[in-house]
């Protein structure tokens, strides 16, 4: 589905996981933004018409061969552009000024001093704490750019072409280490490229709704309910725009959390009014993953059967042309969904797809990242039990087993997992954590239970703080919560003689195992 055009700021991605933040921190100061591949052409800007333009930090030097470029023509387009880190660097060396190398990095946290007068700093203090993460640095600066800061190991840290309207800075902005950082992105977006901040809630809703209209008209649409934020919202956004032509269809894989089925039913009957058919096919899930043991494969297979229910058990809707679905943008990048962009894992709502299904995609969440899910869902009416619970991804529990899925390995995960929410709920921490879950790997160890010898399963405890899935960071829970939950796992749930706990940030790792 093709969003209703808003003005826009174009994220040039050189690489890192910067480009997502900057592009949400954008959005924060209530612009819409979107990431692009460094390959893109001014030919391609001039056709978006985008009313500025971002370069992102990236971990290469400029120096390397196959370093990334850009087009240099989209230096005269005339476009408001900001250069962040690499992107300082890239605007130096294209620009005719010298990027030198450093004999040492500068890392983490550092203090910048002002120079000069400066359009983009405006009032902000002589000096203040920005975060550093680059081994180059600008040695000399393009002819007509004033120098307007420094570092200790940045001597241009700040450099600015009003009459461009090219900027640059050698810091990260985006991060929340860098004080005013915020102030400085929207300063160059709302003071110096004229942006006026109109991307709101209700900008969102009223537009998306447009769009759904445009692309669905009078047709029929089914909406793949699994009872997550996601799906919730992009099902309630659709009832708004198309009302009865709307029936949403909720696949019990026998892959979900434990009493979670009888839940999603309860709820959106009761909240939503909306017509919901509940399939029950957890047989033949089961059939289908059978034997089936690679992360990818299992994705696949789930997100294939699933299209098959749905193109099967359509609540006799026989003249449904469109299946909704809750993709999001995190979902879209990390499936390499966009131009340039690798593929780290295919999503379920996004790289599962069978290519003869025969139903049309309707993604009303496409381009929003999870925070903004959430607030939107506010916005329709949904009560805070869907809009705030955990994420859940769309394989469910089949991609949180590792190995061969069968229903005893999901009975064992499906305990172990109830005990891991209900203590973080009991511990107030619902809405501090982003996700917490159970795993169940594919090993067995040796325990002690009583005066028996036990060879059973370990189950992981995944938890992890976020604002958008893009990055994330091991939650750092009491030693004696994670006491209690090791205790009840190993006590309660039949099959399980150890517990481990999970302390891998995103990246390196991801936040499902699968």
């Amino acid at each position: 589905m093709k969003s209703v055009v808003h003005p826009t700021v174009l994220v040039v991605d050189f690489g890192a996981q910067y480009a997502q933040l900057i592009a949400r921190r954008v959005r924060e100061a209530r612009v819409f933004s979107e990431i692009v591949s460094h390959g893109i052409t001014a030919d391609e800007v001039r056709r978006r018409n985008p009313v500025a333009i971002v370069l992102s930090g990236g971990p290469k030097s400029v120096h390397v061969d196959g370093a990334p470029r850009l087009d240099p023509r989209i230096y005269e387009l005339g476009i408001p552009i900001l250069g962040i880190c690499y992107g300082c660097q890239l605007i130096a060396q294209q620009l005719g000024g010298m990027v030198s190398r450093g004999d040492k990095g500068e890392y983490g946290r550092t203090t910048l001093t002002r120079g000069g007068n400066s359009r983009l700093l405006a009032d902000s203090a002589p000096t203040f704490d920005v975060w550093m993460s680059h081994f180059d640095a600008v040695s000399v600066a393009p002819d007509g750019f004033v120098v307007t800061a420094s570092t200790p190991d940045a001597p241009i840290a700040v450099m600015e072409h009003d009459a461009k309207r090219i900027w640059a800075v050698q810091f990260h902005p985006e991060v929340m280490h860098t004080q005013h950082g915020q102030d400085i992105l929207q300063r160059f977006l709302h003071e110096l490229a004229g942006i006026e901040p109109r991307w709101t809630t209700e900008s969102i809703v009223d537009t998306q709704v447009a769009a759904v209209r445009n692309q669905i008209g009078n047709g029929r649409a089914i909406c793949a309910l699994s009872g997550g934020v996601d799906s919730s919202v992009a099902a309630a956004l659709v009832h708004r725009a198309i009302g009865a032509n709307l029936t949403c269809i909720y696949v019990d894989t026998g892959l979900m959390r434990k009493n979670e089925s009888d839940q999603v039913v309860e709820t959106f009957k009761r909240n939503l009014g909306i017509e919901l058919v509940h399939v029950d096919a957890g047989d033949e899930f089961f059939d289908k993953l059978q034997g089936v043991t690679d992360p990818e494969q299992k994705r696949k297979v789930i997100g294939e059967t699933f299209v098959r229910i749905f193109e099967r058990y359509t609540g006799g809707v026989t003249d449904a042309a469109f299946l909704v679905q809750g993709t999001l943008y995190p979902d879209v990048i990390e499936s390499g969904g966009r131009e340039g962009s690798a593929t780290i894992k295919s999503h379920h709502n996004v790289g599962g797809l069978p290519d003869d299904m025969t139903l049309s995609l309707c993604e009303p969440l496409r381009d929003l990242f999870k925070d903004e899910v959430r607030t939107l869902g506010t916005a329709l009416g949904l009560p805070d039990e869907i809009v705030w619970r955990q994420p859940f991804p769309g394989p469910g529990l089949g991609v949180r087993i590792i190995g061969e899925v069968t229903r005893e390995k999901v009975r064992i995960l499906q305990d172990a997992d109830a005990i891991v929410r209900e203590e973080i709920h009991d511990a107030g921490l619902d809405r501090d954590i982003w996700q917490a879950f159970a795993v169940l790997a594919d090993i067995r160890s040796v325990g002690v239970m009583g005066d028996e010898r036990t060879y059973a399963r370990p189950i992981i405890i995944r938890a992890v703080t976020s604002d958008d899935a893009m990055t994330a960071d091991w939650a750092r829970l009491p030693y004696e919560l994670l006491a209690t939950m090791s205790s009840r796992i190993v006590n309660e749930v039949d099959g399980v003689n150890r517990v481990v706990y999970d302390i891998t940030s995103k990246p390196p790792g991801t936040i499902e195992w699968e």
